[in-house]
């Protein structure tokens, strides 16, 4: 099931704020947001990342950009989850995200 951005509002600066919505085929519907920490252009992010549905349940993304070769190497990395199984939930959503990604820069 692959989902549609329905909105993405991002204020990326230190301490802005994002939200994005999608829907999956199935029709259910998502929504999350958080607020950045570290904004360092062509270099690193870090922000907050929360459900609408669970906000209580914050978790930090970082995501670091290296030259490689004629390319860039991407490190993505999210910790801090509430549990294990959101841990797992949100591996299994990133690695989906991930694969569409690689077949659309491809």
């Amino acid at each position: 099931m692959k989902p549609a951005t329905l909105q993405a509002d991002l204020d990326v600066r230190i301490g802005g704020r994002f939200r994005i919505s999608f829907v999956r085929d199935d029709g259910e519907y998502f929504e999350a947001g958080g607020t950045y920490r570290e904004v360092v252009p062509s270099e690193r992010l870090v922000f907050t990342w929360a459900w609408h549905s669970t906000p209580e349940r914050e978790s930090l993304v970082t995501i670091s950009l290296k030259p490689d070769g004629a390319g860039t190497l991407m490190i993505f990395h999210h910790a801090q989850f509430f549990d294990e199984t959101a841990r797992d939930n949100h591996q299994r959503g990133w690695s989906s995200f991930f694969d569409k990604l690689d077949a659309f820069v491809a």
